[in-house]
């Protein structure tokens, strides 16, 4: 697929400087673009390769003085990454246009309902009473429960298994690997010492826009439902148990699990590894480091925490200081000890 500079413009709201009818048919790195790619410049440590590139089309920050005339065509936008991400996103739409049909061999249940222009992959599964919403794209082994729907536009990439009963919303993007819908870890202490598995009978529900990375697993509740809401964005390799809510606009980062119970506000940045215990809240907005270890609710809204325990994010940071000034603040009372003792002489000799 070819598009002009003049085309690119038009989907970001661009301002070209150069020949708009130039055109591109692939993406390339700045400092590695060749004729004919589309790259783009956002962060300042990469300007250098603005005048060495060979690629055909830059976009630009609007703000970005350009010191040197430069023979590619020019896209100037008021945030060159996030116009890039338009790009890619419209790009990457096109291409899974053209994916639809019924590859063989897979199994479709007689009962399951298949919207217009749906993508079914070989050795796919679609068990009894399933609903897939138009245009949604099912890769190669996926495995769906009975009962599970999934909305208009969804993606499962290869390999996705979501066990009975779930709801998948619109436009929700699930990578190669997820298991939605496993079993909580529930189970109830006997006398004798052995543990009796308390039954997990209700479901996880996924609402519109989420994206869930690669190999992340999102258990189905005990009772009523696991709920992932509208925007969340989750990465790879995360664990979110039993009746976990996670908040609109949410995102989480990689190798990070939350306990059973536990109510994630909106708008929550949590980074990489990071674990948070059962059964608290987590105010809208808080911020929690990467590594942490979150064992108590966060009430304050758009709180930032560090550490394990994680505690107040500032007060974290001044801990950081004082511990690194240790040897020279052991240094400092060694002087004063010495003058205090020397100070004693002195009176004593007096």
């Amino acid at each position: 697929m070819q598009f002009t500079a003049k085309k690119i413009a038009e989907l970001i709201n661009g301002t070209i400087e150069g020949d708009p009818e130039v055109a591109v048919s692939s993406f390339g790195k700045l400092e590695e673009a060749t004729e004919g790619q589309l790259a783009f410049l956002a962060n300042p440590k990469y300007e250098e390769f603005l005048y060495s590139t060979k690629a055909s089309v830059i976009i630009i920050n609007s703000s970005l003085e350009v010191e040197k005339k430069l023979s590619a065509t020019l896209i100037r936008v008021p945030d060159a990454y996030s116009s890039f991400a338009v790009i890619l996103t419209a790009y990457s739409e096109i291409a899974k246009a053209n994916l639809t049909g019924i590859q063989e061999p897979s199994y479709i249940s007689s009962s399951a309902t298949l919207g217009e222009n749906v993508f079914v992959g070989a050795f796919a599964y679609l068990g009894k009473n399933v609903t897939i919403g138009k245009g949604v794209k099912i890769y190669p082994q996926v495995f769906l429960g009975d009962n599970v729907t999934i909305g208009d536009n969804s993606i499962l990439y290869p390999g996705v298994k979501i066990h009975h009963d779930c709801e998948i919303g619109k436009n929700v993007s699930i990578h190669a690997g997820c298991v939605i819908g496993g079993d909580g870890f529930g189970y109830a202490p006997q006398k004798d010492g052995s543990f009796k598995k308390v039954p997990q009978i209700g479901n996880v529900v996924i609402e519109d826009n989420v994206e869930i990375g690669a190999n992340t697993t999102i258990d189905r509740s005990t009772i009523g439902s696991t709920i992932i809401k509208s925007g969340a964005k989750l990465d790879n390799l995360i664990q979110i148990a039993h009746n976990v809510e996670v908040g609109m606009n949410t995102v989480i980062a990689a190798q990070s699990g939350v306990s059973g119970s536990t109510k994630i506000g909106k708008n929550v940045m949590i980074g990489g590894q990071a674990g948070i215990v059962g059964h608290i809240q987590i105010a809208d907005g808080s911020k929690i480091n990467a590594q942490s270890g979150v064992g108590k609710s966060i009430k304050k809204p758009n709180t930032a925490v560090t550490g394990s325990p994680a505690y107040d994010y500032s007060q974290a940071l001044r801990s950081q200081i004082i511990s690194r000034n240790l040897p020279e603040l052991e240094k400092r009372i060694k002087n004063l000890e010495q003058l205090i003792e020397q100070l004693k002489k002195e009176k004593i000799t007096d």
